[in-house]
């Protein structure tokens, strides 16, 4: 860097250019050396754009110049660098690297953590449903009747519930999240962008989308509460 600073900007700029091609040949006499190139035109961009600024002066015009001549050769930089690195392997995260069931298989932990949950299923409203918990439950007017007599507003006419009846769960209209409700405790829960993935021992597990892992509720609730 120090050393093109004090060469000429018109000589560093050939030399900086001569780089890219040596990086970008393949099978080239160079190439076992393309670290060390990668790495000259990291530290010796910077001294071209001190050799701009030294011939330039330091007034308002040479810093604008240095400045966009700082954009443009720093701009080129990252895309020859993403470039380059386009065919290598990256480590994927664990969270991220597997599917979630894959996870759960995965031989950590003892065998009882292996949660097998069981897929939800919808029951329409529209004809009348029996409460777990006594009475029945209906779809009207765009809105949910209970047991109990009171009104549910923006879910849709169906739901899925726990074997104890304690959890009853309802997608929110268009497919905007859901409503949980704990009955045992009397608190409804409305969950913004979740959708119920299973149930697992009565509780409700809830995801992002098919492609992220479940969360049970009680860690759902923990940070993701919205109502």
């Amino acid at each position: 860097m120090l050393l093109l600073a004090i060469l000429p900007w018109w000589l560093d700029l050939p030399l900086l250019v001569a780089c890219v091609p040596a990086l970008l040949w393949r099978g080239g006499p160079l190439q076992a050396q393309a670290w060390l190139l990668r790495r000259a035109l990291r530290w010796g961009l910077p001294g071209l754009l001190l050799a701009i600024l030294r011939v330039f002066g330091a007034d308002a015009l040479a810093w604008l110049l240095t400045l966009l001549a700082a954009l443009a050769g720093f701009s080129l930089l990252v895309l020859l660098e993403n470039w380059l690195d386009r065919g290598r392997r990256r480590e994927p995260s664990p969270s991220a690297a597997d599917e979630w069931p894959e996870l759960a298989m995965a031989p950590i932990g003892p065998a009882a953590t292996i949660i097998e949950l069981q897929p939800p299923r919808w029951r329409p409203l529209e004809g009348g449903l029996v409460d777990p918990l006594g009475g029945e439950l209906h779809g009207c007017d765009e809105a949910v009747l209970l047991a109990d007599g009171s009104r549910l507003y923006g879910v849709e006419p169906c739901c899925d519930f726990a074997g104890d009846g304690r959890w009853l769960v309802f997608p929110v209209a268009k497919h905007r999240g859901v409503l949980l409700l704990d009955r045992r405790h009397d608190r409804r829960h409305r969950l913004r962008g979740w959708q119920l993935a299973g149930w697992h021992e009565g509780q409700p597990w809830l995801s992002r989308d098919e492609e992220r892992m479940p969360l049970a509720i009680s860690h759902v609730l923990g940070r993701d509460e919205d109502d």
